[in-house]
């Protein structure tokens, strides 16, 4: 075959993938009828999920990963034909948690960019969006602090019996990799480099070793810093790559992390969690009672229940001096027999307990 006939034939299969997108779109339509019907909700995190993994079963000689791309842009797409998602995540544009957002839902969402963690909150509360993206832990600097203390406040503290308001619906492992973007023309001329916190503890020893002397400026996001770096050819911004195309910054230098495989979990936040689906994740947050092992003997519960806890750690309940709660992940979903039972248990030894949220389960793999 030639390549004047192969391209034609490109040409007739790309008219083929046309037509069969506005069937498709023509099918949308049928189905935000019924759904409007059945007053169900325009979008199902679940049903494009399930979607999504059987397609990429499928995959052929185009790439399994691709494959999930071009078709959360199909639904994303089609989606935005029935109703515009509507999602708030941490901004400006060009942020690592803009990114998880756009692989949540593609390019047609239609998205509202917080100054802060709790602004995505906020607009969650007060009915702005549907869903939120925040970033929860990284593998290298540990939990997002402002997140974590956010989703504890979601809980409803003066109804000892409810659920927070807001849930964590799926969650995102995300390869995390960090640049270093300016207009300077080297090394030498940078003075500044600006970031978010949580970037410049994953660059620590790098900026150590290369910009030992320059001054380091913490912003509120990665977007902004290079948004600042722009127009500061003696600053430079650690951040994302989106951020750099979105911004006219060059990269001088790639992948500055100091460990590979850095990664961020992004969650979705929902006021309503998933359903069961097997391999499923929970959240809780409980408090326990001043005495020498009342925690250990919490921890004794999922233990007897054979329960993995992935997750656990302390923070400040904000509601009076030196108290503390645990936010804990484990494996299973809150209508497991084995987890019904051990939060019933745990209702009963702990002042607090709160359901934050069941979700399935990330792949292991640090990139979706």
């Amino acid at each position: 075959m030639s390549l004047d006939d192969a391209r034609k034939q490109i040409d007739s299969i790309d008219d083929q993938i046309l037509t069969l997108l506005d069937q498709r779109a023509d099918v949308v339509s049928d189905v935000r009828r019924a759904k409007q019907a059945e007053h169900a909700p325009s979008y199902d995190p679940e049903r494009e999920r399930q979607l999504l993994d059987r397609l990429a079963a499928r995959a052929g000689r185009f790439p399994k990963e691709a494959i999930r791309s071009v078709y959360r842009e199909v639904m994303s797409a089609c989606l935005a034909l029935q109703e515009p998602t509507k999602v708030a995540f941490l901004g400006p544009e060009g942020t690592f948690s803009h990114a998880a957002a756009r692989a949540f839902f593609g390019l047609a969402a239609s998205y509202l960019e917080a100054t802060t963690i709790d602004g995505v909150f906020d607009a969650l509360r007060k009915k702005e969006v549907t869903y939120g993206v925040v970033p929860l832990e990284n593998s290298t600097e540990g939990a997002v602090t402002d997140a974590v203390d956010a989703l504890i406040d979601s809980a409803r503290w003066e109804d000892s019996t409810a659920d927070a308001d807001l849930l964590i619906r799926q969650e995102l492992v995300m390869e995390v990799s960090q640049c270093l973007l300016t207009r300077a023309t080297g090394l030498t001329q940078i003075r500044r480099v600006l970031s978010h916190p949580q970037p410049l503890g994953q660059c620590r020893m790098w900026l150590a070793k290369n910009l030992g002397a320059v001054q380091l400026v913490q912003t509120t996001s990665t977007a902004t810093a290079v948004r600042e770096a722009a127009s500061d050819p003696e600053s430079a911004a650690i951040g994302s790559r989106l951020a750099g195309d979105l911004y006219g910054v060059p990269i001088i230098r790639e992948r500055i992390q100091d460990r590979e495989g850095n990664a961020t979990r992004f969650v979705m936040l929902a006021h309503e969690d998933a359903p069961r689906t097997g391999r499923d994740k929970t959240t809780v947050v409980f408090s326990v009672k001043d005495g020498r092992g009342a925690l250990l003997r919490v921890l004794e519960v999922f233990d007897r229940e054979e329960i993995n806890l992935t997750r656990i750690e302390s923070r400040p309940s904000q509601r009076r001096a030196w108290d503390y709660v645990f936010l804990t992940d484990f494996e299973g979903h809150r209508d497991d027999s084995n987890i019904v039972k051990a939060m019933s248990e745990l209702r009963e030894r702990c002042p607090l307990v709160r359901h934050l949220g069941s979700y399935p389960r990330a792949p292991t793999s640090p990139s979706r």
